[in-house]
């Protein structure tokens, strides 16, 4: 019980941080909002009318897995601020394991990134995306799962990071190319070998694939969305969140005992 208190505490510190941020807030919400609405309607009148799918649809169903990974990564930046501010150090002296420590702030970030992605479901509803609940059912458990592999991604990426300007340039260099070679917009088939390989490479690919998958379950366009399976997706995505999970706190736990 102990234990899990201090997962509660230290996940609805970073719920109330990001409350109290309404320009983080206001940013992260507009961003899957212009992607969905604006790019969706863009590629209607070309990638639309030459595959028969519905552009907007298939650019929500990637740009929601992307929204919470990038979310729920970039909110473990806050890992760095607490270390510069030696808020790290008062939690370490804390009677609790630190995977309960880190397990509290991928639950932070998680729960964060679920309620932009509240939002982001909503807006996609108000712009013609067809959602039953039913449907939405389905991309609950596909949604948890991309925000627990984006906050452990995070938080194995900023755990090596010295500082929060670091942090930032890094993120924008790891997070932005997954954008175009993990077929958030679009399914990718046919790529030449290397970019395939780096495709492949990317982490986020596999959170779209699960989430796409689902979304279009039972479809007759569904052969045409889906690039790995959703049993190779999900295999994958939980084994990387186990190991950035373990790579993170090792790494984290190092630094804070050696500065």
């Amino acid at each position: 019980m102990t234990t899990l208190w201090a997962i509660l505490a230290i996940a609805q510190r970073d719920v109330t941080k990001l409350v109290r941020d309404r320009a983080r807030l206001a940013v992260n919400l507009a961003f899957p909002i212009v992607l969905i609405a604006g790019l969706g309607t863009v590629l209607q009148s070309t990638v639309g009318k030459v595959t028969g799918l519905d552009a907007v649809t298939l650019a929500f169903t990637g740009v929601l897995a992307a929204s919470l990974f990038q979310s729920a990564a970039a909110g473990m930046i806050s890992i760095v601020e607490d270390r510069e501010t030696d808020f790290s150090r008062e939690l370490f002296v804390a009677p609790v394991s630190r995977f309960a420590l880190m397990a509290g702030k991928i639950a932070g970030e998680s729960g964060v990134a679920l309620l932009q992605g509240c939002f982001v479901v909503a807006a996609a509803g108000l712009v013609g995306v067809a959602l039953t609940p039913s449907l939405l059912l389905r991309l609950a458990l596909p949604c948890v799962a991309t925000t627990l592999l984006g906050a452990a991604f995070g938080l194995a990426t900023v755990a090596l990071l010295p500082n929060q300007r670091s942090a930032m340039q890094v993120f924008q260099f790891l997070i932005i190319p997954q954008y175009v070679v993990a077929g958030v917009i679009v399914p990718l088939h046919g790529l030449p070998p290397y970019l395939d390989f780096l495709a492949w490479a990317m982490p986020l690919r596999y959170a779209v694939g699960l989430t796409r998958e689902q979304f279009y379950a039972g479809s007759s366009r569904y052969a045409e969305v889906v690039v790995a399976g959703p049993v190779i997706d999900a295999v994958v995505v939980g084994g990387l969140f186990a190991v950035l999970l373990l790579a993170g706190t090792i790494a984290f736990t190092y630094r804070e005992s050696h500065r």
